[in-house]
């Protein structure tokens, strides 16, 4: 019988070992997890933050899962070493377990930056830090976020949902400068003031005092609480001190191998064709290649990269960037931009197309082009010759991908889990009669959770078109 384990019990980790049993329900699997908890969704940590969900609410597995499906689970049990030569890992506490397969899912940690008194300051990464944000904030008259990516912009908006006073601090000059240009990066600075986040772009940080910050020319910026929101890097040492190739992640193939052919890495922790991805998506694709290798159930699966999509899930605040964002229009005549830009209302939409594909877009407020810009850049389909119509669905005739009227059957809903409208539907068919229902069987809304809104839709269209109570 074949020895799975798996270092890391994350939102990686966990969905593998979740996938290798949908596919073989007898093969030995261990998985350990540095935390003392059970697998949680990392994506929704700001919402525990502003208190609009409790740790329980943002878990991905049930404690009682890992019995009922012949699990053996190692919660807060860090692995320290690998021997290659022994194909066994070896526990901080001196424990050893054989494999025949290991596959690292060690995920990231939180970038700190080199300033005086960083020890003061909490990271904003794990359910841990969480807590200690949520304690200090309970008497805290007023915090200071340092990072202005997405992150830091989903840290600082909890915290101001508390009530308590936020100043955010950004080294670049306009926030998410990765993803959105600065026309965009404005505006949603613009929405964040509106909604009690103070921000400040293109300052440095010098040094966390005990009340307060310090900035170059020596303004401080007070503060009983300061959360560090600077990045993240890839957990690497394991793979490099047991020799497998490291570059910014560890080096996998596209079945996500490493150099040793018994040894796999997936999630946020693997560099695949020089990408390390950060998002959910990306990392739960990687476990489905892995656990259909490892089981045998597909010997010709393969991952062939990801197209990001990167969606701010804060109250009040929609966002959603993907692909080519950043385009010199002077230079490259190529590319076609089309934009709209309405700065009272804090509308901010621009399509970058090439070859007559969309490459990339933002959309920032409310719209309900989201859904269908996501699908032609998802499946890197021809852009219709209306681009009013795609930045204004219903302008000129064109199908709203969002409405469940007019949606397709083909069309995804779920990013994360790739689940479309008809397996939506089908599920629905089958007894599933509230979002909830279609969750568990489907997994639509357990990544982001950015595609609740049109889930509810779909199930409550199905039940009023059928005249079944959701």
């Amino acid at each position: 019988m074949t020895r799975l384990v798996v270092v890391g019990n994350g939102m990686a980790g966990s969905r593998l070992v979740n996938e290798v049993r949908a596919r073989d329900k007898d093969m030995k699997v261990t998985v350990f997890g540095a935390e003392d908890w059970q697998p949680y969704n990392r994506v929704l940590l700001s919402n525990v933050v502003a208190g609009t969900m409790l740790p329980d609410q943002v878990r991905l597995l049930d404690p009682s899962w890992y019995a009922d499906h012949g699990v053996t689970a190692m919660p807060g049990v860090a692995v320290t070493a690998i021997d290659r030569e022994a194909q066994a890992v070896v526990t901080a506490d001196g424990g050893r377990e054989p494999y025949d397969v290991l596959v690292l899912a060690t995920g990231s940690e939180a970038v700190v930056p080199p300033v005086p008194g960083a020890e003061r300051a909490v990271t904003f990464r794990t359910l841990d830090d969480c807590q200690t944000i949520l304690e200090a904030a309970a008497t805290a008259r007023g915090a200071v976020v340092v990072g202005g990516g997405l992150l830091g912009i989903e840290a600082a908006r909890g915290l101001a949902g508390r009530g308590l006073p936020v100043t955010l601090l950004h080294l670049a000059g306009h926030l998410m400068e990765r993803q959105l240009d600065a026309e965009a990066g404005l505006l949603l600075q613009e929405t964040l003031t509106e909604l009690g986040v103070r921000i400040r772009t293109g300052v440095v940080v010098e040094e966390i005092e005990e009340h307060g910050v310090r900035l170059a020319g020596g303004e401080t910026v007070d503060a009983d609480l300061v959360v560090l929101a600077c990045g993240v890097r890839p957990v690497t040492a394991l793979a490099r001190d047991a020799g497998l190739e490291v570059a910014r992640g560890i080096v996998v193939d596209a079945e996500m191998r490493t150099d040793d052919p018994s040894i796999f890495a997936i999630g946020e922790c693997a560099e695949h064709e020089g990408m390390v991805y950060g998002l959910v998506a990306p990392a739960w694709e990687q476990a489905a290649v892995v656990a259909d290798l490892v089981t045998g159930a597909d010997k010709t699966a393969r991952y062939r990269g990801s197209r990001l999509v990167t969606r701010l899930k804060a109250k009040s605040v929609e966002l959603a960037a993907m692909g080519e964002t950043h385009v010199d229009e002077d230079s490259d005549r190529a590319t076609e931009v089309v934009r709209f830009s309405h700065r009272a209302r804090g509308t901010y939409r621009k399509l970058v197309i090439r070859d007559g594909r969309l490459v990339g877009a933002i959309l920032l407020g409310e719209t309900a082009a989201v859904g269908t810009l996501t699908q032609l850049f998802d499946r890197g389909a021809p852009v219709p010759g209306d681009r009013a119509g795609l930045l204004f669905p219903g302008l000129s005739g064109t199908p709203v991908a969002d409405s469940p009227v007019r949606m397709p059957d083909a069309a995804k809903v779920c990013q994360c889990n790739n689940v479309t409208k008809g397996q939506i539907r089908a599920c629905w068919e089958s007894g599933a009669r509230d979002v909830e229902a279609v969750a568990a069987a489907t997994r639509a809304t357990t990544g982001c959770g950015g595609c609740r809104d049109a889930v509810e839709g779909i199930v409550g269209w199905l039940c009023e078109q059928e005249g079944v109570s959701a």
